[in-house]
């Protein structure tokens, strides 16, 4: 299997139907949950629909680049969301995460190992393989803390 593949499919898994890992994904995690629940919060944690937009901030951002635009995303805005007020407005979420997460893997399934290794954006950020992994490993540890959350909330 071709390295891009392999990525992709990761990606899929953690965010919109795997169950290797973590026994669960997002999407198991956030679909049907109202956005009563899913907006939230437990003493200073973040809510479920912080974290899948967050998530969701990044993915956005890195297929910007994939696409050939600029890396536009910054750490200081990846927690900065308009309050969600429905259930209409947390299922527009949902879908454009689910919808982000997909072309991400769909744009990574095209990229050849040499370019794998190469600069991401600028060589402070690593190369385009080290930014796909440290996606992945960042959705899994959100996930973990979605997990929790919803465990909390009952």
């Amino acid at each position: 299997m071709k390295k891009s593949k392999a990525l992709a499919d990761r990606l899929r898994e953690v965010i919109l139907n795997g169950t290797w890992i973590a026994n669960t994904n997002f999407k198991h995690q956030l679909t049907g949950t109202d956005w009563q629940t899913a907006t939230r919060s437990i003493a200073n944690l973040n809510s479920m629909a912080v974290l899948a937009q967050h998530i969701d901030y990044y993915i956005a951002g890195i297929n910007n680049v994939f696409k050939g635009g600029t890396l536009d995303i910054s750490d200081r805005y990846s927690f900065d969301f308009a309050p969600i007020t429905s259930q209409q407005q947390w299922e527009s979420v949902l879908e454009k995460f689910w919808k982000d997460a997909e072309e991400f893997a769909a744009l990574v399934e095209k990229i050849d190992d040499e370019q794998l290794e190469q600069a991401f954006v600028d060589v402070k950020y690593g190369t385009f393989l080290r930014n796909i992994d440290g996606m992945i490993e960042h959705a899994y540890y959100h996930l973990g803390q979605v997990v929790l959350i919803k465990k909390m909330l009952g």
